[in-house]
Parts: C-alpha cells; sequence; structure tokens
C-alpha cells in the first residue's frame, strides 16, 4: 500500500511551496479516500508516501485520468495564486492510498523528485 503525489517540475516552485502542495495533495486524497483503505495503507506500510516528478500540467492530466480509469482515488491541487503564482495553477495530483502493484502499474515510468 502506498500514497503517490505527482509534481509539476516545470513550474520551479520553491522547496517550501512544493512542500505545501506535496502536503495538500496528500491530505486532500486521504480524506476522499475510503477508511478501509487508509487503515490498511496506515497498518501494512506506515502511511507510506513517494513524490514523482511529472514534466508539465498536460502531463499531470494524464495521469489523473489513467488514475480515475483504473479507479484509483485522485486529488488534483490547484493553488489559489496569492503568493508566487499570479494567478490559480494547478500544481500537483495526490493518488491513492492503494496496492502499490495499482497505483505502479501507472506511475511506474516515472522518476523521483531530486
Amino acid at each position: 500500500m502506498k500514497l503517490v503525489i505527482l509534481l509539476r517540475k516545470d513550474l520551479k516552485m520553491p522547496i517550501g511551496k512544493s512542500g505545501a502542495q506535496c502536503a495538500h495533495a496528500a491530505v486532500d486524497v486521504v480524506l476522499k479516500s475510503k477508511r478501509k483503505k487508509v487503515d490498511e495503507w496506515l497498518e501494512k506500510s506506515s502511511g507510506k508516501k513517494v513524490v514523482l516528478a511529472v514534466k508539465d500540467n498536460k502531463e499531470l492530466i494524464k495521469f489523473n485520468q489513467l488514475a480515475k480509469k483504473e479507479g484509483l482515488t485522485t486529488a488534483l491541487i490547484k493553488d489559489a495564486g496569492k503568493t508566487f503564482f499570479k494567478k490559480p495553477t494547478i500544481t500537483c495530483l495526490g493518488i491513492g492510498p492503494d496496492k502499490e502493484e495499482k497505483i505502479d502499474k501507472i506511475t511506474k515510468i516515472l522518476k523521483t523528485v531530486n
């Protein structure tokens, strides 16, 4: 069991902003998930989270659609545009928590954020 967050690399957000956006994605996707899956994720993997990089908004939207097609819970995060960005901006996507194999089927080609 794991939860993944896909983060747009083209936005070049400061590390604090990236962290906050990823936190929004993790919280939102867990709140949308069924309690049974959340409990299983916490029990079996101690709440494993992985942050992966996508190149841009187009790729992020593609992964959101793929995840939904596979029946995975998703949370697309849009920053309000009041601090770093000048307008509302989609920054990241939370997927899961769910079985690793199910998530990896979609995200295995992506690399971790560095």
